[in-house]
C-alpha cells in the first residue's frame, strides 16, 4: 500500500519527484567526492610511475586510440578539453619529452597534427595498461563488475543527457 502522502506518478527514467532535497543533493555530492578521491590516487600512481601529467597522460591515451596515433592538434585540444594556450603548453612538454612531434598536414597547411613518437607510443601503452591496473584495484575491486559497468551507464547517460550537443564525447 502506498504511503498516503507520497504519489505513486515517477518522471521518465523513474525519478521519483519527492525525493528530499538533502537526499539528492548528499547523492551527488557523494559521486563527486567519489570521482575526485579516486581520480586523485590515478593520477597520482601515473605520475608516480610515467611523470606525465593529468592532461598529458591524457593526450597520450587519445593518440594511442586515435588511427595512427595523431590527431588534429585543434581537434585535441577541443577533446581534452583545453584552451589552445594550455594545450600548445602541454603539447609543448610532450614534444620536448619526445612523446609526441607535430606534423604539417600535406593538403591543408592551416592544420597541424600531434603523432606520438615511438617512444611516445610505448609510454602511451604502458601508461594506458598501468591505468586500467590501477582501475582494476580502485574501482573493479570495490564495486565488482556488474555495478562498475552500471556506473559507467549511468555516467554515460548524464553525458548524453547534459552534454553538449556539438561535443565530440
Amino acid at each position: 500500500m502506498p504511503d498516503q502522502g507520497v504519489p505513486e506518478h515517477k518522471e521518465p527514467g523513474g525519478a521519483d519527484p519527492c525525493t528530499d532535497d538533502d537526499e539528492i543533493v548528499t547523492w551527488w555530492g557523494l559521486v563527486i567526492e567519489g570521482y575526485h578521491v579516486t581520480q586523485e590516487r590515478l593520477m597520482a600512481e601515473i605520475a608516480e610511475r610515467f611523470a606525465l601529467s593529468p592532461a598529458s597522460f591524457d593526450i597520450l591515451v587519445r593518440l594511442i586510440r586515435s588511427p595512427d596515433h595523431r590527431l588534429p592538434m585543434t581537434r585535441l585540444a577541443h577533446e581534452a578539453a583545453l584552451s589552445s594556450g594550455g594545450f600548445t603548453k602541454v603539447a609543448d612538454r610532450l614534444a620536448a619529452a619526445d612523446l609526441i612531434e607535430r606534423e604539417p598536414c600535406e593538403t591543408d597547411r592551416r592544420v597541424t597534427y600531434a603523432v606520438l613518437t615511438e617512444h611516445g607510443r610505448e609510454t602511451a601503452e604502458q601508461a594506458r595498461k598501468a591505468c586500467a591496473d590501477i582501475l582494476r584495484k580502485r574501482v573493479l575491486a570495490p564495486l565488482g563488475t556488474e555495478m562498475s559497468a552500471s556506473l559507467a551507464e549511468a555516467m554515460r547517460t548524464l553525458r548524453e543527457s547534459n552534454g553538449d550537443a556539438n561535443s565530440p564525447r
